[in-house]
């Protein structure tokens, strides 16, 4: 073809788009839904899934309410169709009758998502979606169906397999950087100084979990500090004038901050495989560390104690209740009233130590009267722990824990 026929066909084929959006634009978003469950062209698929996530951006909160009730309720699966399918399946299995049974168990709403995932960048706007629907569903429980059906997703979508375990330092990107100062959950950082205390000095380490889909967004983080013995408390780790020492002369590995940072991915657990995957990787920097616990809040005690504070109390009987709290206080269902305990005890730690004033701000003293719990990972332990307390919901702690427990109960 000559030049001036390619350049015919170019100009036609820009003109040809330029009609086809304009008139992807004009179909309502159930349309453009349809549409895009019933597209085998990639590239069709690629520009009509384009097209929904931009609108859904534009969409105000009772626009959204209404996406959302729309798909839940019209690309629902057909329950006659389940039930016919598993039949069929039952008086033949096989691959067909299978395949047919497990395609009329998967609701279309599940598809759109997948389809709308293959527009580069749409991950991070999928979570943002179910961030949204979360909200929403507060009034609004009848989409809890979606909700099921977005975690069911993205639990597949970011398994360890896909997660990437990336060092952050002062010298990381300004824009992860940032990210970590708004995304700190634990212990806010007030300003830059404050953040380069917790990055820079040679006994500080953080880790964040990220996935290839969104490179620049961490998933969650862990803060660690590396110390001479077991601290007692976060203000003196994160003081301004505290002392640095060299990272080889550290035998403990403190993690004092876990923080969950896309609230589109509650209820994705990453923090279990992020905490292994860091203690083995300073296990291999550092061989000096013997000591890897934590510094962690007990948010749950004073809601437990009827919400109001005790400073009037002794530090020694804000530690035995702490201690009886993490060791008695239980759902229903026999787990830890405490959601941090139930997360380091599942992850296979036991509780080492309670201490009092361990936490002297605001929010400490309003959380737990000031007192914190180191969580001990004892490598040779944590299968077992893990084991006891998922099948017998065994709180495992130490002696003196157990002690200062032990006399709550004796003085009642």
């Amino acid at each position: 073809m000559s030049y001036f026929g390619d350049l015919i066909s170019t100009v036609f084929d820009r003109r040809y788009r330029r009609a086809r959006q304009d008139e992807v634009d004009e179909r309502t978003t159930e349309s453009l839904c349809s549409a895009l469950l019933s597209s085998y062209g990639e590239v069709s698929g690629v520009t009509l899934a384009r097209n929904l996530l931009d609108r859904y951006a534009g969409m105000s909160l009772g626009e959204k309410t209404e996406f959302f009730q729309f798909v839940t309720l019209k690309l629902e699966i057909d329950p006659d169709a389940v039930i016919s399918t598993l039949q069929a399946y039952r008086d033949k299995p096989g691959k067909s009758t299978y395949r047919t049974f497990a395609a009329a168990c998967e609701p279309k709403r599940q598809e759109l998502a997948r389809r709308l995932n293959q527009v580069p960048g749409a991950t991070v706007q999928l979570v943002s979606m179910r961030k949204d629907l979360l909200e929403i569903m507060r009034e609004r429980p009848e989409l809890e169906p979606l909700d099921v059906d977005f975690k069911h997703l993205f639990s597949s979508w970011f398994n360890r397999g896909f997660l990437v375990l990336r060092p952050i330092n002062w010298e990381s990107p300004a824009e992860i950087l940032e990210k970590i100062i708004a995304y700190e959950a634990v212990h806010a950082i007030d300003s830059w100084d404050d953040l380069r205390r917790r990055l820079k000095p040679s006994d500080r380490r953080c880790f964040g979990f990220f996935h290839p889909a969104m490179p620049d967004e961490p998933l969650i983080f862990v803060e660690v500090a590396l110390t001479k013995g077991i601290p007692n408390s976060v203000q003196g780790l994160l003081a301004d004038d505290r002392i640095a020492i060299d990272a080889e002369e550290a035998d403990t590995a403190v993690f004092y901050s876990i923080s969950n940072c896309q609230k589109g991915l509650a209820g994705i657990s990453f923090g279990n495989s992020l905490i292994k995957q860091v203690v083995s990787d300073l296990s291999k920097d550092l061989p000096g560390l013997s000591t890897f616990v934590t510094l962690s809040p007990i948010p749950g005690l004073n809601k437990w104690l009827g919400g109001a504070a005790h400073d009037a109390l002794k530090s020694e009987d804000n530690q035995a209740l702490a201690s009886h709290y993490l060791l008695e206080a239980k759902r229903s269902d026999g787990m830890p009233f405490d959601p941090v305990a139930r997360f380091h005890l599942g992850n296979g730690a036991l509780v080492h130590a309670v201490h009092a004033d361990a936490d002297i701000s605001e929010n400490g003293r309003r959380q737990s009267n000031g007192t914190m719990v180191n969580y001990l990972y004892d490598l040779n332990q944590i299968s077992q722990n893990h084991e006891r307390f998922v099948g017998e919901k065994t709180v495992v702690a130490s002696d003196a824990v157990k002690a200062l427990s032990a006399s709550v109960t004796a003085d009642a």
